[in-house]
Parts: C-alpha cells; sequence; structure tokens
C-alpha cells in the first residue's frame, strides 16, 4: 500500500549549509511537486523574506559548496525563485531517497534540517530506503508515516506546522471579524516569530486555495 513519510536530514549533510549559515531569516522551499529524476532533482528553489532583505543571498549561493550554479527566475519583492544545479552529492543524496521509486512530493527548510515528504509504493520501500540511506552516512529522521489514503482524506497537501497553524488560528479567533487574536499575539501562543508565522499561513492559504481551484476546474 503506497505510504507517505516525513524525514528530516541535517542541513550541515545536505544542500545550502553554508547559504542557510550566512541568511538566518530566510525560508526555503521547494517548488512542488519534484518527481524523481536522477539528472534533474528539486530544481526549483524559492527563498522568502517577509522583509525582502536578500542582502547576500547570491553570494552565499556563489559561495556555497553544494550549489553549482543558480539561476534567478523571479523577483516579487518578498520571494525568488531560482533554478538550481546541485553538485554530485546532492545528487546523489536524493538518489539514496528515492532509491526504490519514491518520489519526493515536497521539501523544505525547518531551522537546520531539510524536511522531507516522501510517497513510496510501500513501507518496506521506506525501510529499505532508510536502510540503506544510513549505511551511506546520512542522518535521516522518520518523523511520521501514513497512508496515502489517510493523506488526501485528511490535510489537502498541508504540512503538519501548517495544518496545527491553521487550527490554532480558527481557535483563537483569528479569522473572526473583527479578529479576535492579532499576529503578535498568534505568534506568542505558537512560540514561533512573527515573520515564520506570517509565512506559514501564507504557504497554508496558497495550498488549500490550490487544493480547491484544482478541485472546481474539475466539476466544470
Amino acid at each position: 500500500m503506497s505510504t507517505i513519510a516525513e524525514l528530516t536530514v541535517p542541513a550541515r549533510e545536505f544542500a545550502l549549509r553554508e547559504t542557510l549559515e550566512a541568511t538566518d531569516d530566510l525560508d526555503v522551499e521547494i517548488e512542488r511537486v519534484v518527481a524523481y529524476d536522477p539528472d534533474h532533482v528539486m530544481p526549483y528553489v524559492w527563498f522568502a523574506d517577509d522583509e525582502a532583505a536578500f542582502d547576500g543571498l547570491e553570494d552565499a549561493l556563489a559561495d556555497d559548496p553544494t550549489v553549482e550554479a543558480a539561476e534567478r527566475l523571479t523577483d516579487l519583492d518578498d520571494e525568488r525563485l531560482y533554478r538550481m544545479h546541485w553538485v554530485d552529492d546532492v545528487t546523489v543524496i536524493l538518489h539514496l531517497l528515492t532509491e526504490e521509486r519514491a518520489t519526493v512530493m515536497d521539501a523544505s527548510v525547518e531551522g537546520r534540517q531539510w524536511r522531507f515528504r516522501v510517497l513510496v509504493p510501500e513501507r518496506e520501500s521506506l525501510s529499505r530506503t532508510y536502510d540503506f540511506a544510513t549505511e551511506q552516512g546520512l542522518t535521516i529522521e522518520v518523523r511520521k508515516i501514513h497512508r496515502l489514503e489517510d493523506d488526501r482524506r485528511g490535510r489537502y497537501g498541508l504540512t503538519d506546522a501548517q495544518y496545527e497553524t491553521l487550527v490554532a488560528a480558527l481557535e483563537h479567533g483569528y479569522y473572526e471579524i473583527p479578529r479576535a487574536v492579532d499576529m503578535d499575539a498568534l505568534s506568542d501562543e505558537l512560540d514561533v516569530s512573527h515573520q515564520a508565522l506570517s509565512e506559514r499561513l501564507r504557504r497554508a492559504h496558497l495550498t488549500l486555495v490550490e487544493e480547491a481551484i484544482e478541485v472546481g476546474s474539475g466539476d466544470e
């Protein structure tokens, strides 16, 4: 039975390790969906900052030993999209994660860790992937495992953090008119920064809108 696993890998063992050190306030997310292709893995990366403080980003990318080349494709003031060409080490690690005909559904940076959401054809495939990756010296942690059917019915493509943030926002009256709680109070309640909360809500709203439009367009 197809299974979705949420995995984490330390950034120091994977991509953008020096860029993340040099740009603490930036959010990083892979443009979804990233399918398994050994020659073109994770080709598009979004960098986001509510303050649009991208100073030093391109210098950091140029100096990052995991990046062979980075081409800016889109600049939306508070977001930038780059086409990435990775060094072989990054490609090898992605190959480890997709060795068993798996697909990386999305990937993003949380703190100093990369978080992957991976679809595997069966639970045994995940076990073999984990064993193979750890044998190669990769520090991989399986955070959550659930069936594909549960994921489709339950979360609409939201990450756990996005889902929990939406629930907290709803419960505390953030969506009421007028609002019963503002961003500052909600960020304190969730113990995250104002910027992290804003980014998480915005991406959660985008995911829900994309899902709604896709479902709606199919009914026409």
